[in-house]
């Protein structure tokens, strides 16, 4: 779960996370076309590939090749075992 923490703790990847709950199964071009047009983010591909790299090992995005292309999806799962652990009441017995 810390990895989690850290991952949506940059400014950056939460951006990369808010375009692809807008528009799942992007390319790097387009979200660093969109990363650029709609928040004004300067990066390279490559700083953003890396930001990719930090998402996909905290499980927040998955990955599908298809030809030269790689498209990238929002996963939610982590997200929602934090919000079942400290925003989820327990039942009481």
């Amino acid at each position: 779960m810390a990895d989690v923490f850290e991952a949506i703790a940059t400014p950056a990847r939460r951006a990369i996370l808010d375009e692809l709950r807008a528009r799942d199964g992007q390319s790097l071009f387009e979200l660093c076309t969109r990363l650029t047009m709609k928040h004004g983010l300067g990066l390279s591909r490559q700083a953003i590939s890396q930001h990719l790299d930090v998402l996909e090992s905290a499980g927040l995005i998955t990955t599908k090749r298809q030809g030269r292309y790689k498209f990238h999806y929002l996963d939610t799962a982590p997200l929602k075992a934090i919000v079942e652990r400290w925003l989820t009441k327990p039942e009481r017995s």
